[in-house]
């Protein structure tokens, strides 16, 4: 006998786990389906090989591909970018957990500036309906942050849920150099608790946050903070290296169930009155085109053409600059010599601009950090000097530079990523991953107006860099992409002709399967959206709650 759930969600990450944890908490019976190991604190180790270079985050190209274009025509390049994570908590796992809400324009691109030459389309709901949710999030995960110092912060009704994490004593020197430019500094936000919780130890300041797991669960991955607490009712049940391949239907129009490869190899079906697509914008889409029926030839929810269009990642800018030693006064030597690991101050007094050539009317947020710590990417930038590979003592000369004369501040810029028609993934007619299915295909196309706005913002976090007395600054990027931040594949809208879901995160043509990852969301904003990504499906799992009881 085929065994039976009210609701099956696939993926456990920012998009699947606030979904299970809602309707379990709401008497409901979920399963959870995900792709990757369940890890513990006691998997997470400080090893660049094993975290960052192997595949304990995201899998090899030769296992679980996906394949990357830039034209049409171009040939497809096997990689595993674009993969989020393949773990349980998903990419919240090894985040950096910068937790920014959007802006209210960010809800309306396309009435308020209509950019040209986009698909873009205005949210079919609007901040305030999302505001609560963020509110939620804060809360229960926990978010630690300061909203005294942002005057361009988003309305909210209270203070974040913990005190900031604590920064390191270059962030004042960053607060100065930023008033005099007439700027507004201002603590990043972080899914990081600085307060004990039950299950969960407050930061302990070690300096691998970004690309690693946390040994003591304060990072507010979903893995730490929702999924135990969800499994705690004794209705929700998590089920590690479980492959979904396909959404099966009935004939009534409605879908059943699913199929999956189990952590054995076994094939298996599970029905259930709910499916919550929930895998990351292109493993999303992938999933529901692999679902193809008699009754959805092109894929489940793709009779209008729109699963797996208009995808949107985040553009990135990035900036480095020296803060050397011998610059410094004695005391200002002993500020740089603490080894406190968040710099913590983001700037967002450009975030919205006045409409100019390709610029449509939006900046972006940039923010402060040290360079990564990691010795091996440390000493392979260091490798190339201008195109020119260096060596011998000119190499150790310089590698004792960098790690014992100076500290690198690096600046992130984010950017708002128009879809466009040219932005897509789809299905890929040559190239599959272990199990025979065929890969994503992503094919990768720029508005004008991404390049733009990112050599707005550089240019201006370049003039804080200044400010602050680096030396030797070096632009790494403009308009780069961040590929882990993605959307828009299955987005929400009004229109089935443009849109793949209702406001409400269900399918337009399929009324019990719902997409509540990044894929649903038509746009990022000009921010890293994790959090966004969470706060609705905070919503539309409410909106679940309801349908189940009804």
């Amino acid at each position: 006998m085929t065994e039976r759930f009210d609701a099956i969600v696939v993926g456990s990450g920012a998009g699947g786990a606030p979904v299970a944890y809602t309707l379990a908490l709401a008497g409901a019976k979920v399963l959870v389906l995900e792709k990757g190991p369940r890890y513990g604190r006691e998997d997470f180790t400080r090893d660049e090989i094993i975290s960052c270079r192997r595949d304990f985050f995201v899998p090899f190209p030769d296992d679980d591909p996906h394949t990357i274009r830039r034209r049409p025509e171009a040939p497809a390049a096997k990689t595993n970018a674009a993969w989020t994570s393949r773990c349980v908590g998903g990419g919240t796992v090894h985040m950096s957990g910068f937790f920014f809400r959007l802006h209210p324009e960010d809800f309306r691109l396309a009435s308020t500036f209509a950019p040209p030459d986009s698909t873009v389309i205005d949210w079919p709901i609007e901040y305030q309906d999302l505001a609560p949710y963020y509110d939620r999030v804060e809360a229960l995960v926990g978010v630690s942050g300061d909203t005294s110092s942002n005057p361009f912060e988003p309305p909210r009704t209270g203070p974040f849920a913990m005190p900031p994490v604590l920064t390191h004593p270059v962030a004042g020197w960053i607060d100065r150099a930023g008033r005099e430019l007439g700027l507004h500094p201002y603590p990043v936000p972080r899914a990081i608790i600085t307060e004990p919780r039950p299950g969960r130890g407050a930061c302990v300041y070690c300096s691998l946050c970004g690309s690693y797991g946390c040994e003591v669960d304060a990072k507010s991955s979903t893995a730490a903070a929702l999924i135990p607490a969800a499994e705690a009712t004794g209705r929700c049940e998590v089920r590690a290296n479980c492959m979904v391949q396909q959404i099966l239907m009935q004939k009534n129009g409605r879908a059943r169930g699913v199929v999956y490869v189990d952590d054995r190899g076994q094939r298996q079906a599970v029905d259930a009155d709910v499916v919550v697509v929930a895998a990351s914008a292109i493993e999303s889409a992938r999933l529901l085109l692999l679902s193809a029926s008699g009754q959805h030839p092109d894929g489940l929810g793709n009779n209008g053409g729109q699963v797996g269009r208009n995808l949107c990642f985040s553009t990135l800018g990035q900036l480095t600059g020296e803060l050397a030693y011998a610059d410094r006064s004695p005391a200002e030597q002993a500020e740089l010599a603490s080894r406190a690991p968040f710099v913590g101050r983001a700037v967002q007094d450009y975030y919205r601009v006045d409409p100019a050539g390709d610029l449509f009317g939006r900046g972006g947020t940039f923010h402060f950090l040290w360079e990564h710590p990691n010795p091996i990417h440390a000493a392979e930038r260091l490798l190339m000097d201008g195109g020119q590979l260096m060596y011998g003592n000119a190499l150790t000369e310089r590698l004792a530079h960098h790690f014992r004369e100076q500290r690198t501040l690096e600046v992130e810029c984010f950017g708002e990523w128009l879809p466009t028609e040219g932005c897509h993934v789809r299905l890929d007619p040559e190239i599959s991953d272990r199990w025979g299915l065929p890969a994503a295909s992503i094919t990768i196309a720029r508005h004008p107006s991404d390049m733009a706005a990112s050599q707005l913002v550089v240019s201006e976090a370049q003039r804080l860099l200044a400010a602050v007395g680096a030396r030797d600054i070096r632009v790494l990027d403009v308009g780069g992409e961040t590929l882990v931040l993605q959307y828009g594949t299955c987005r929400m809208g009004r229109d089935p002709s443009t849109s793949v879901c209702t406001a409400r995160g269900r399918l337009h043509e399929v009324e019990n399967v719902y997409v509540t990852c990044g894929g649903s969301l038509p746009t990022g904003g000009a921010v890293p959206s994790t959090m966004s990504i969470m706060a609705n499906a905070f919503r539309i799992a409410d909106g679940l709650v309801g349908d189940l009881r009804g």
